[in-house]
């Protein structure tokens, strides 16, 4: 958890209760080494997830690169508009 800690910048008290409930619904699972508890996932509860977001993901593409075509063409307008005020 040590580990966990350092990387998040996160107090070990937060990190342990989010490991809590992590463990709690099925997410990761633990195991005692010694004074350590290590902690893996267990990404089978994340499958139905996976599969809604994957129905998606078309759609949500599609509509990123239309969203990235009209901000490209109001940042042209207004570069343009810049010239015309100097």
């Amino acid at each position: 958890m040590n580990d966990l800690v350092g990387q998040l910048g996160l107090p070990q008290p937060l990190v342990s209760k989010h490991l809590r409930v992590l463990r709690t619904v099925g997410l990761v699972d633990v195991r005692d080494e010694g004074r350590q508890r290590l902690y893996r996932l267990n990404a089978q509860p994340l499958q139905p997830v996976h599969e809604w977001v994957r129905n998606y993901q078309q759609s949500w593409t599609q509509r990123f690169e239309l969203l990235d075509a009209v901000l490209e063409e109001l940042k042209e307008k207004e570069q343009g508009d810049d010239e015309c005020d100097d």
